[in-house]
């Protein structure tokens, strides 16, 4: 059973890009799109991320921050973040995925008929005061941005 819409998002602090903690809680006042995804600079993990930039005046001039969260570390997310001028927040979960895990993001996944835990590719939108506001356990990796536009009524 996952986590469903008027929820308390789980909080958390988790390193970005730089090395720097970031605590979902210190966002509180504005709306945060938490996306958790795979792998860096990986084909669906890309075109999301892209999506993301690629909307990212629509979602910034609503005051929308986005976090991505993987199992990457910070040299892997600087590293993608430069190749694809990605303007937002990456976060670090490291093994065991203790936040993945808080948002059921982290689970038995199966890829060409070969399962293995894993994070899932799912997104969250966490409103200012702290809850869940959308969420997304089937996610297209190519429209993810566009698809919480149009749900908020902004795009």
């Amino acid at each position: 059973m996952g986590l469903a819409i008027g929820d308390a998002a789980p909080d958390f602090t988790l390193p970005d890009q730089d090395g720097k903690p970031l605590t979902l809680s210190s966002l509180r006042g504005q709306r945060v799109v938490i996306y958790f995804y795979p792998k860096d600079d990986t084909p669906g993990c890309t075109k999301e991320a892209c999506n993301f930039r690629d909307r990212w005046s629509d979602l910034e001039s609503q005051g929308i921050r986005v976090l991505g969260i993987s199992k990457d570390n910070a040299a892997s997310h600087g590293k993608f973040i430069a190749k694809y001028t990605l303007p937002f927040t990456l976060l670090t979960d490291a093994e065991p995925c203790p936040v993945a895990t808080a948002y059921h993001s982290y689970g038995l996944k199966t890829f060409m008929g070969k399962e293995s835990m894993g994070m899932l590719r799912q997104t969250f939108v966490v409103d200012a005061e702290g809850k869940l506001e959308l969420v997304y356990e089937k996610v297209k990796s190519e429209t993810m941005a566009d698809q919480i536009l149009s749900d908020l009524g902004l795009g």
